[in-house]
């Protein structure tokens, strides 16, 4: 009978201690201390702006480094852009002379309950040029071509490979700045839910959006000449 009641004794610790073993952790997301640091601008980075970034920590340790207001997705997920710091040394340098130059980088998706970080790949963004502007899990923005010769507008979704949206603005010159952005930011509307574009060299055209889905409001531009 001893050996009976020790037996379901075991059991009864066991099954108790399995859902502590399987429990997940809780974790601690916070951005740190806000501060100033200056990027260089335009194809020669011959103009500089000065830009303010803030550490991102999990369980107080150092994941990476952000930039730029952070948008809620979900009560759980926020999105924020990476900042970073590139090594601009020449071969040759001294390494105690080492440069570093800071630079706005892609979209980082962080889960406060996991602690889990992603980074987004938003289809022609450019970190150093493109400003996204987020609604719910969209972002709608201006992006650069693969090849450089092209502004477009995006629309994109997270968790969507391709862009709901693409409409090309203008043909880049080969002596014109890149970093000069063919549109303002994009402004949001809901019910329905709809984007607007206000292109430096063209009329503003609107975009409605559904999941996995988005398409320009027809006449909503002017005809192509």
């Amino acid at each position: 009978m001893r050996s009976v009641f020790g037996f379901a004794g075991f059991v009864i610790v066991l099954a108790l201690t399995i859902p502590a073993w399987g429990a997940s952790k809780p974790h601690v997301v916070f951005l740190g201390k806000p501060q100033s640091v200056k990027i260089f601008l335009g194809r020669d980075e011959n103009q500089t702006a000065t830009i303010t970034v803030r550490p991102l920590y999990v369980d107080t340790k150092l994941k990476d480094y952000t930039t730029g207001d952070v948008h809620d997705v979900t009560d759980r997920q926020f999105v924020v852009q990476r900042a970073y710091r590139l090594n601009d040394s020449l071969p040759g340098d001294p390494p105690r002379q080492s440069k570093w130059v800071w630079r706005r980088g892609d979209w980082l998706l962080v889960d406060r309950v996991s602690g889990h970080i992603a980074q987004l790949k938003l289809p022609d963004f450019d970190g150093a040029n493109s400003h996204a502007s987020w609604y719910r899990d969209y972002a709608a923005y201006c992006g650069m071509s693969d090849t450089g010769a092209r502004w477009n507008a995006l629309v994109a979704q997270i968790g969507v490979r391709k862009a709901l949206f693409r409409k090309e603005l203008t043909k880049t010159a080969a002596d014109s700045d890149a970093s000069a952005t063919d549109c303002s930011p994009a402004k949001w509307e809901r019910h329905p839910a709809r984007v607007t574009f206000s292109p430096a060299n063209g009329q503003p055209f609107t975009v409605n959006v559904v999941p996995h889905h988005a398409e320009e409001l027809a006449g909503d531009s002017e005809p192509e000449q």
